[in-house]
């Protein structure tokens, strides 16, 4: 008995050396799913709950679409079957702002699902395909219907849900076939009229290329997104035809359309990762707009894109030779056998050919403390990209949500058949901890459905993978997280020091407040090969909805108070040694109740948004938001080797009243801004740091105390970005809204919006430190 107790004591020795759980033989190096096996989402055990849902007992929140009836063989018409799977139950349809007590993952098989009018896909629904083997759409040749998958159906008083409080909402791993619609008809594959925590990831379209082709990939509006990635069209007489405030798109092809990308208004937007063969336009795009008025596109900022056999590749309305209405910036575009690069009603701006475009801009650039911009449509010198940044082409680095395709159930671990409940109500820290203590590094720790409450810090090691079900909430709160002056982390990812691979998605990370001393995220981890560190689908959330204790009814913008209504002390912490890859992640201090009747405006005090203090990087903010914290939306501290692109935030919608930092105490431990200009936290605040990247951000202050009128004479903020003691910094694409000076330098005033008018909002170009 002695040695076995010594045998077993040396193996947990080991398995905590490595990393892994004591229940734990070996590490887990990849999947064991046979070929012939789906997707482990459709066989997994399904234990996913609603527990704020009015029937939480009886409420279905997985459903599988052939449990509704589809048959999904190409010929039985599936519409009324896959719309049953979707509405079931007591859901957030027309007529419903929001909710965040009805969320459904309606999963597809493999198959081919015949459509014939639109599937609405309702708030808070994932639409996810078998990733082994993508199902399709197929709309039938009689189709009649705004899209063959509406996020947004039009109605005659209106819509379902107000475009820009649209959040929650995903789809993935599905081919969309419109080629038996006639080429003529208005065939639209998605309509996605969409916000914040949205997102399309791993979609093909397919689309007819006759010459006289009416059919479009994606109709979007407007919006306040928002974020997509791995797409491809193929034909269409446009692959997608975009109007949103901001959006970030990342890894999309258009193959064989006339038009590539329709680029119809925006305050700003990034694409990184874009690829045009054979269209005649790779992307048009709506210039010549100055004011409110005749809003067109604020700027485009366009990195690492390969075009093939294309006649043009941008193509303005507008021709803004002397004049800016319009940004554009272009980073890394390869060109083969493209005559011309960018052309407006005048003829050619940029001659093409097969070459590469290292950097050029249209519009206003600025450098250093000068206050003058230039305008140009010419080259700019490129910035210096750290190579922690770049794959192995070139290009930022980037990389898609982990599927785990080819995993078998038997490699995952539910948190709940570990004893947690996830009812909102149990204490689930020690059920959680004991689930990564045990199977860290060797299953894949799987949180069903549900919200999770957590009196204490929960330490994720190294080498471990997480997986939620439609943004399972991992919510702390108790006395733990009362203390703002001594901050504790609701969830440490990764411990101190440590590295390797660490793989988060579909979770919302919240508190129940008041909580004022809740670090929400401590990102501890460093990344072992590039990217290995990372979060995607996976926002923060504060206040607003059922569980919080945030709500209209304690909360209320007329009554709230600090002692009820103090949410966090910091969203996320990136700490002097990690690495982090974050996508479509947003954290977000609720401005509205979401699941109160009536959506009233809330005063939630949230500190710190995002505060980055890694050393050496690197870091992606890829499709990131961070709104309404009291201090900043991000912090960049002491830091080197930072990406970001888009980056979206806006300023508490109280503020001035109370003024930064009130309720809190600033804090030189965790590098608080030394100074508020007019009372508001600052958008993007970077100290003591280099090689800083941004490539497209959207800062805005709508509101003075709720009063909107500030807008009109760009007076809501006085200043947005401070760069202080920091060089090389670059920004590109930089959208502001009613802000009077756009950037500054060491707290001084640089950029006066007043130069930048393009639309509702103001776009600088460029800024470059040096």
């Amino acid at each position: 008995m002695h040695l076995l107790s010594l045998i077993v004591s040396l193996l947990t020795a080991v398995n905590v050396a490595w990393g892994l759980g004591s229940s734990c033989s070996a590490a887990m190096t990849g999947g064991t799913a046979a070929p012939g096996d789906p997707y482990w989402m459709q066989n997994i055990q399904h234990q996913g709950t609603s527990p704020y849902n009015s029937d939480p007992s009886s409420y279905q929140v997985y459903r599988n679409v052939k449990d509704f009836g589809a048959v999904g063989d190409g010929v039985t018409d599936d519409t009324a079957a896959i719309n049953a799977a979707i509405s079931s139950g007591t859901r957030c349809g027309d007529g419903c702002a929001s909710s965040t007590t009805a969320p459904a993952l309606v999963f597809f098989p493999s198959g081919t699902y015949l459509i014939s009018s639109p599937i609405i896909s309702y708030y808070y629904t994932e639409m996810v395909g078998d990733a082994r083997n993508m199902p399709m759409l197929l709309a039938s040749s009689s189709f009649s219907g705004a899209a063959v998958i509406d996020a947004d159906p039009y109605t005659a008083y209106g819509q379902w849900y107000v475009n820009q409080n649209n959040f929650f909402r995903s789809i993935r791993n599905l081919v969309i076939d419109l080629t038996q619609t006639p080429a003529t008809a208005n065939s639209i594959a998605i309509h996605w009229q969409v916000s914040q925590a949205t997102s399309l990831v791993n979609v093909v379209v397919d689309m007819s290329t006759a010459s006289d082709t009416n059919h479009l990939g994606i109709n979007m509006e407007n919006g306040s997104g928002g974020f997509m990635s791995d797409l491809i069209f193929n034909g269409g007489k446009t692959g997608i035809s975009v109007g949103n405030q901001q959006f970030t798109v990342r890894n999309i092809t258009v193959n064989n359309a006339q038009t590539g990308i329709a680029a119809n208004w925006n305050w700003g937007w990034t694409f990184q990762g874009v690829t045009i063969n054979n269209c005649q336009v790779g992307m048009q795009i709506a210039t010549g707009g100055t004011t409110s008025a005749n809003q067109a596109v604020g700027g485009e900022v366009i990195i690492d894109a390969q075009v093939y056999n294309t006649p043009t590749f941008i193509k303005t309305t507008t021709a803004q030779r002397t004049s800016f209405a319009g940004g554009i910036v272009l980073s890394n575009i390869q060109l083969n056998n493209v005559p011309v690069a960018v052309a407006d009603p005048d003829g050619t701006v940029l001659a093409g050919g097969t070459t590469t475009i290292q950097q050029w801009a249209q519009g206003n650039v600025y450098t250093g403390t000068s206050a003058t911009p230039h305008y140009q449509q010419a080259s700019l010198t490129p910035p210096y990209k750290p190579s922690s940044l770049l794959d192995s082409t070139g290009r930022i680095f980037g990389r898609s949500r982990p599927q785990y395709a080819d995993y078998a159930v038997s490699q995952f671990q539910s948190v709940k058949s570990m004893g947690a409940k996830g009812d909102g109500v149990t204490d689930d820290t020690a059920a959680i901890q004991a689930t990564f203590d045990q199977y860290a590094g060797c299953k894949i720790i799987y949180f069903d459905a549900g919200t999770y409450y957590v009196t204490n810090t929960i330490q994720i090691p190294a080498d471990t993978i997480v997986v939620g079900e439609v943004w399972s909430v991992i919510m702390g709160g108790g006395s733990v997280f009362s203390n703002g002056a001594a901050p504790v982390p609701v969830v440490q990812v990764g411990a101190h020091g440590s590295s390797g691979i660490l793989e988060i998605s579909d979770i919302v990370f919240s508190t129940r407040g008041p909580a004022p001393g809740a670090i929400i995220i401590e990102w501890n981890v460093g990344q072992t090969t590039q990217g290995s560190a990372g979060a995607w689908d996976t926002h923060v959330r504060t206040g607003g909805f059922d569980g919080s204790n945030l709500l209209y009814a304690t909360c209320a913008n007329t009554t709230a108070t600090y002692a009820a209504c103090e949410a966090a002390y910091l969203d996320v912490h990136i700490t002097s040694g990690a690495s982090a890859y974050l996508e479509n992640f947003w954290m977000w201090t609720a401005d509205h109740d979401l699941d109160t009747p009536g959506n009233g405006q809330l005063d939630i005090y949230n500190g710190r948004g995002l505060l980055s203090e890694s050393a050496n990087g690197p870091v992606w903010l890829i499709g990131t938001a961070s709104e309404h914290h009291t201090m900043y939306q991000y912090n960049i501290a002491n830091s080197q080797n930072f990406y970001g692109g888009l980056m979206q935030t806006e300023t508490a919608y109280y503020q001035p009243n109370p003024a930064a930092t009130a309720p809190f105490q600033p804090s030189g431990l965790y590098w608080d801004p030394q100074s508020y200009v007019s009372g508001k936290g600052w958008s993007l605040y970077v100290q003591n740091s280099s090689n800083i990247l941004v490539f497209g951000a959207g800062f805005y202050s709508f509101f003075n105390a709720y009063d909107p009128s500030c807008q009109g004479t760009s007076t809501c903020n006085a200043q947005i970005v401070d760069v202080v003691s920091s060089s090389p910094v670059s920004i590109y694409g930089l959208a502001t809204v009613a802000t009077t000076y756009q950037l500054s330098v060491n707290s001084n005033a640089v950029v006066a919006a007043s130069n930048d008018h393009s639309g509702f909002a103001d776009y600088m170009t460029a800024w470059t430190s040096s």
